[in-house]
């Protein structure tokens, strides 16, 4: 399944039909990269802001969530 796919990306690999060097693949593999950068950024900051004495809150309003759905995602940070 697996290989399936990646021939399938290959096959659509520098098809982005807008003229660019890297294709729509690469782009998406880009995105997806910056995703994973970007939690794990959230996750270090959301880890010294509540050793910090932020509320869970406080840290909901800066990141635009619930102070549900933050302690729901960093219950372990404590």
């Amino acid at each position: 399944m697996l290989t399936d796919m990646k021939t399938s990306m290959d096959a659509h690999d520098g098809d982005g039909g807008d003229g660019g060097d890297g294709g729509v693949v690469a782009e998406l593999a880009a995105v997806a990269e910056t995703r994973r950068e970007l939690a794990r950024r959230e996750e270090v900051a959301v880890r010294r802001a509540r050793h910090q004495g932020l509320s869970w809150a406080e840290i909901g309003t800066l990141l635009g969530v619930t102070r549900q759905t933050m302690h729901r995602k960093y219950r372990e940070v404590g």
